[in-house]
């Protein structure tokens, strides 16, 4: 088992991580809208808009689901069990799967009238509404 000092500064090393992360998610999430309103109004988005969001969303995708197996892990050395905080892991799980989802329909997005743009956007918005909560949560936890 590991020291219990440890596991209480690698729990702030989580927290800070996965607000970083949030701030990162809602960067990536106006690139997004960026380039969904071009698309709206008829316009050609700006491509180093797109290239930005393409580019880095796969590595936000994988960072973010990383972040929850981090937290699983840290509470898991810590009490033994995972359901020590279970709004906070299925909310938690719930995001890790939704990011998941949002990188798995990014792939399938061909054409400016891909019905797949709706869903990847839809979860999106699911994922930026859930990441406050969830640091709230997180914060609630810490203190």
């Amino acid at each position: 088992m590991p020291d219990k000092q440890l596991i209480a500064y690698l729990r702030y090393v989580h927290a800070s991580y996965n607000t970083l992360m949030m701030c990162l998610f809602i960067y990536q999430g106006v690139l997004g809208l960026k380039i969904r309103r071009a698309r709206k109004r008829g316009e050609k988005p700006p491509v180093s808009t797109i290239k930005r969001h393409r580019q880095d969303g796969p590595l936000l995708a994988l960072l973010g689901v990383l972040g929850f197996f981090a937290g699983v892990t840290l509470i898991f050395l810590d009490y033994g069990r995972l359901l020590k905080y279970p709004v906070h892991f299925i909310m938690g799980l719930i995001m890790a799967l939704s990011i998941t989802a949002t990188f798995i329909i990014s792939k399938k997005i061909e054409g400016p009238e891909s019905a797949w743009r709706n869903a990847h956007f839809r979860l999106g918005v699911l994922i930026l509404s859930m990441y406050p909560v969830q640091v709230f949560l997180g914060i609630g936890i810490l203190f």
